[in-house]
C-alpha cells in the first residue's frame, strides 16, 4: 500500500458531523476539498449525495463546477451513469442513448454527464461519464473491455494511482470494489455475459455488452463494510463541509484491502461467518437478456465475432 493519506475527522467551516450550514457556496466546497486534500491535476471518481451538504448554492451544478475548479483540466473527474438496465423493462425505451438516458446514481452525476465536453461511456447498463484531461481515453473504449476490468474507466485510473471521493455517501455505494471483484476473478460476475441494445450519437442501433450481474449482494462488499479497516489503516481522509461527510481515499489501498477481504472472507458479528469469494456460492444471474460471453479470456479482449469491433 502507498503511504497513508491519514485519517482525520475535521470540522470544516464551523460545521461538526451531523450539522447543516445555512448555505453551502461554491467557495465553501473549493476550500472543503482542497482541505481534504484534493489537488491540481488529481483524477478522481466520484460517488456523490447532494441532499447531504444540507442547502448547496446553485445545486448539483456547484458541486460539479467546485470539482473542476479544484482538478483544473488538467485532472481528470470521473462519475457513474448507470442505468442499472431499467431502459430495458416494461415501459422503459428499450435502449441506452449516451445522450438521453438518464442515471439513477444521483443528480449530480445526472446533471455531470449532460454538460458540454463530458464523455460518456456506451456500456448499456454502467456506463460512466467524465471530464478532464483523460476524459475521453477513459471512456472511449468501455464497449469493448469488462463492465469494470483493467481497461474499463475505472481500471484505467486504478491504473494511473487515481483516488475516490465519497461525498455524503459510505463505501456501500464505492463502485470501485467491483473493479476488485474482476481484476481477482470473482466468479459472480458474468464476462459481457448480457446484451442490451444501445443507440449511438447518429441514431444506429447495436446490441452491446454488459457484465452479468449477481443472483443476489456479496455480503462482503455490498455492505461496504471494508470501510471500517480504511478508516483503521489510516487509509482515507475525511472533511466535512457544511453536512457532508467527505472521505477521500486511493484506489491503490482500497483495491488491496479488498482484494484481501474476498482472498480470506471475514467473521460475521450477526451471522456465521462469510466465507471467501473462492468458497462462495453465488453466481451470475440469469435473464432474458443473457447470452454466452463474447470474451476471450486468453487474449483479454472480445472475440474477432464480437460486434463491439464494430463501433
Amino acid at each position: 500500500m502507498g503511504e497513508p493519506l491519514g485519517f482525520a475527522t475535521q470540522a470544516y467551516n464551523g460545521a461538526v458531523e451531523g450539522s447543516l450550514n445555512p448555505e453551502v457556496t461554491r467557495t465553501d466546497l473549493v476550500a472543503g476539498l482542497r482541505d481534504l486534500g484534493l489537488t491540481h491535476g488529481a483524477r478522481v471518481m466520484v460517488h456523490s449525495s447532494l441532499k447531504s451538504f444540507g442547502r448547496v448554492t446553485g445545486g448539483a451544478r456547484c458541486v460539479i463546477d467546485a470539482l473542476m475548479e479544484v482538478l483544473t483540466p488538467q485532472g481528470t473527474l470521473l462519475m457513474p451513469t448507470f442505468n442499472h438496465d431499467v431502459p430495458f423493462r416494461a415501459g422503459g425505451a428499450g435502449f441506452y442513448d449516451p445522450q438521453a438516458t438518464p442515471t439513477l446514481n444521483g443528480v449530480i452525476p445526472d446533471t455531470f454527464w449532460r454538460m458540454p465536453g463530458i464523455y460518456r461511456s456506451l456500456d448499456p447498463t454502467h456506463p460512466f461519464a467524465a471530464w478532464g484531461r483523460h476524459a475521453r481515453r477513459y471512456t472511449e473504449l468501455h464497449h469493448r473491455t469488462l463492465t469494470m476490468g483493467p481497461e474499463s474507466p475505472l481500471g484505467l485510473l486504478l491504473a494511473d494511482d487515481g483516488v475516490g471521493l465519497l461525498l455524503g455517501v459510505s463505501y456501500a455505494s464505492n463502485t470501485f470494489h467491483h473493479a476488485v471483484e474482476t481484476a481477482t476473478g470473482a466468479p459472480c460476475l458474468g464476462p459481457r455475459t448480457e446484451c442490451y441494445p444501445v443507440q449511438l450519437p447518429g441514431g444506429r442501433q447495436v446490441m452491446g455488452r454488459t457484465w452479468g450481474w449477481r443472483q443476489r449482494s456479496c455480503p462482503l462488499t455490498d455492505r461496504g463494510s471494508y470501510g471500517e479497516e480504511m478508516q483503521a489503516m489510516h487509509l482515507q481522509r475525511v472533511t466535512f463541509i457544511g453536512g457532508c461527510r467527505a472521505t477521500l481515499f486511493r484506489l491503490r489501498d482500497c483495491f488491496d484491502v479488498v482484494a484481501d477481504l474476498l482472498r480470506t472472507g471475514r467473521g460475521d458479528r450477526s451471522s456465521s461467518d462469510l466465507p471467501p469469494c473462492s468458497r462462495c456460492s453465488i453466481r451470475p444471474r440469469h435473464v432474458a437478456q443473457t447470452v454466452p460471453s463474447d470474451w476471450d479470456p486468453v487474449a483479454q479482449r472480445p472475440l474477432p465475432d464480437s460486434v463491439a469491433w464494430t463501433y
